[in-house]
């Protein structure tokens, strides 16, 4: 075979080619420090690189996470610590108005204090991070709570029957007390509202003066220089008052006094439950237990009816429908009229008779789950809350959802009816009463503060003195909560030391992949180097083409 010129020069060009490319690739990675820069040069390294490199993302986006949550816990942490500042600074003036060595003058005075407190309270309870409500569970672009009016009275029979709505406002307490105005009825004794003889008068300066323009019409309480009126649903029984003595209090006072409501979100059982499918309007459907945020479906199946003392076959979902848990069985009861099913996580669906007592295939049964918390998550397996619902730490009155919306779609006004005060149970008094004792409400901080701020307001001592004893139940209850918050907290620097620690091992990870060892990168570049200058100068020699040596 003919070794032409051409066959050796491209020869040389090809190895001068590669030993100049294989310089490049070395200098890149000096450069670099990298021993994998593309997927050539170790396809399956470049794949345990990019798996850890997302791992990494992933990291990064919980460290944010974690710093988003620590920026709304500590905002919410100290805005707790102030409250409870303030609340030192109430029970301070409560003990003073608690006492009998103050008179009216005093009593009026701290309660110009007492009222700026209250005010401050609502100002820290709508406390925001970043533009969000941190009290307000998911309705973070509102405030979570705004300022109202309500009741007080000292009259329980009064507080238990009565049901009311009040109209208006007014920049002080409205005292309120009844009285039979033919004298004919005695102190202590009872009168229908209703009652033509019923007298009203009301004082709105703290029970210095009497007003008697007050009037009773339909139902409505109206006292024109107070700025409110009462409207009472129904005609309850009030205490008579002695007509020519304002001081006794032998009869039903009532007070109207600052009050707070809560407008966001809770967590509050039971679920909502809607009925779809055959027949369903005749299935009373109610759901207890423990349910995740998330809604929960369950779809009846057997193959024909079955009534609810027969075996119900039934399947449940609880991602909307796309999959679904199914061979769930009901064995057959004697209970002809109710059937219980149960779904995930402790969840109870209990279907009734209420019109019939047939499930038909294909009803279904939608569980939802009331939802307040925006969780954030902080690693692979675990999310931490970082709102809170209001309600549930400064108590106030609340209108539960069922309530709050009217039969015409409109927006049910607060009231009796409608609403009431957080942490009160049923069958107790709808109203704040001046003797409330140790009971659940005692721990409504601002239904404490509000009776406090009525009761320094108009001059009654005992009122005080309740307010008082109730002020340190309200105070614990709230650091409760701020401990629960701190241990949120707790569980965020947790969580970021072991995330520093994840990081760590994947960055080693990654360097024992993808990192060069320099001393042996430096011994390889200066020999190829070497290899490189000598291709150079044996080609110079051996190709010293001219046109002389072919003529």
């Amino acid at each position: 075979m003919r070794v032409t010129q051409q066959m050796l020069f491209d020869r040389y060009v090809f190895n001068l080619n590669s030993s100049l490319t294989e310089l490049m690739d070395l200098n890149v990675k000096a450069q670099t420090q990298k021993r994998v820069n593309k997927p050539s040069d170790d396809p399956t390294g470049m794949t345990r690189i990019l798996d850890h490199r997302d791992t990494l993302r992933s990291l990064e986006q919980y460290k944010e996470n974690i710093s988003t949550a620590k920026g709304w816990l500590t905002n919410a942490d100290e805005s707790l610590l102030q409250v409870s500042t303030i609340l030192t600074r109430a029970k301070e003036l409560a003990e003073q108005v608690a006492t009998g060595t103050v008179d009216a003058n005093n009593r009026e005075q701290v309660s110009y204090e007492m009222r700026s407190l209250f005010e401050q309270l609502i100002g820290l309870a709508n406390t925001e991070f970043e533009g969000k409500s941190i009290f307000s569970g998911h309705k973070v672009d509102a405030p979570a709570f705004k300022e109202t009016m309500w009741l007080t009275t000292n009259d329980e029979d009064f507080g238990k029957d009565a049901e009311f709505t009040i109209n208006g406002s007014s920049d002080t307490t409205v005292l309120v007390q009844y009285f039979d105005t033919t004298k004919a009825t005695a102190v202590g004794d009872t009168m229908n509202l209703s009652d033509p003889n019923l007298g009203v008068r009301y004082s709105i300066d703290g029970g210095d003066t009497w007003l008697d323009d007050a009037t009773v019409t339909a139902g409505v309480l109206n006292m024109p220089q107070s700025g409110t009126n009462v409207t009472f649903a129904n005609d309850p029984v009030v205490k008579m008052n002695d007509p020519d003595n304002p001081a006794t209090s032998d009869g039903t006072w009532m007070w109207i006094r600052p009050a707070v409501q809560y407008i966001g979100d809770d967590e509050d059982a039971p679920p909502q439950v809607d009925s779809m499918g055959p027949g369903s309007n005749q299935i009373g459907a109610t759901a207890s237990g423990s349910f995740l945020d998330s809604n929960v479906t369950v779809r009846i199946d057997n193959p024909t009816a079955a009534t609810m003392d027969e075996e119900i076959h039934y399947s449940y979902s609880m991602d909307g429908g796309i999959n679904w848990v199914t061979g769930n069985v009901v064995p057959a009861d004697s209970s002809a009229d109710e059937t219980v099913l149960s779904v995930a996580n402790g969840g109870i669906l209990t279907l009734t008779n209420a019109g019939a007592n047939e499930l038909k295939p294909g009803q279904q049964y939608v569980i939802r789950p009331r939802s307040a918390a925006i969780n954030l998550d902080v690693s692979f397996s675990e999310q931490v809350q970082v709102n809170s619902v209001g309600k549930d730490i400064f108590g106030g009155l609340y209108i539960d959802p069922s309530n709050a919306v009217a039969s015409n779609g409109g927006i049910v006004p607060l009231s009796s009816m409608s609403g009431g005060r957080v942490f009160h149970g049923t069958g107790g008094s709808k109203m704040g009463l001046t003797v409330q004792g140790n009971d659940e409400a005692s721990k409504n901080l601002f239904e404490v503060m509000g009776n406090l701020v009525a009761f320094a307001e108009t001059n009654n001592q005992t009122g005080c003195q309740q307010a008082l004893a109730n002020l340190k139940n309200s105070q614990e209850h709230l650091m409760n909560a701020a401990a629960e918050i701190g241990g949120r907290e707790n569980r965020l620097t947790v969580s970021g030391t072991i995330l520093d620690g994840i990081k760590l091992n994947e960055d080693s990870l990654i360097s024992s992949i993808e990192d060069v060892d320099l001393s042996e990168l430096m011994t390889q570049l200066k020999q190829q180097q070497i290899v490189y200058e000598a291709v150079l100068r044996s080609t110079s020699m051996i190709m010293q083409l001219n046109l002389g040596k072919f003529i």
